[in-house]
């Protein structure tokens, strides 16, 4: 489908969630955060979530928070059940996840080969975000299309509900100092 003459953007902060039809443009900037889209090929809807964390370290009764893995995968489960469609049916794509501070050292996983994204002894969130992001899809019947997921620059996400499409954006990676400009 051609770019509708009328569109909607929506730019989602982290914990930002949103669902939407062929009139819409979402957008958002990632870093150790992940933002999940799925998008309905035969009826041109779909959302994005941006979530910061894998889960709550918590229990807790309220209304379901976007700034959570677990929780916006259940925000998705609620928009698709409302369209009466099936997890199977969309197209998912993963992004960001990105280790913003590789080189600082405070976000070792203390524990050997990591697979659980809800333990807290993994201090590597961007670690930890990925493999929710993973795990959920799976969990819930969604096939993974496209991901894009890692490295150490923030993440530029454009996704056009009208066609599927996802771009990403990077910025560009700045050249590596020479001992001699440190030592300048």
């Amino acid at each position: 489908m051609r770019k509708p003459s009328h569109v909607i953007e929506i730019f989602l902060q982290p914990g930002d969630f949103y669902f939407g039809d062929c009139y819409t443009r979402i957008r958002t900037l990632l870093g150790s955060c992940i933002s999940i889209t799925v998008w309905h090929p035969k009826l041109l809807i779909g959302g994005m979530c941006h979530y910061m964390l894998p889960s709550r370290s918590q229990p807790h009764n309220g209304p379901l928070d976007g700034r959570y893995g677990d929780e916006a995968m259940a925000l998705f489960l609620k928009e698709i059940q409302a369209a009466g469609t099936r997890p199977a049916e969309y197209e998912v794509k993963l992004f960001g996840g990105s280790n913003m501070f590789s080189g600082t050292g405070k976000n070792r996983c203390l524990e050997k080969n990591c697979s659980n994204p809800f333990s807290m002894m993994c201090k590597d969130i961007s670690c930890r975000n990925r493999l929710c992001a993973r795990l959920l899809v799976e969990r819930h019947g969604f096939a993974v299309k496209a991901e894009n997921l890692g490295g150490t620059q923030p993440h530029n996400v454009l996704f056009d509900l009208w066609s599927g499409h996802v771009w990403i954006k990077r910025p560009p990676k700045k050249p590596e100092c020479s001992d001699a400009d440190k030592a300048a």
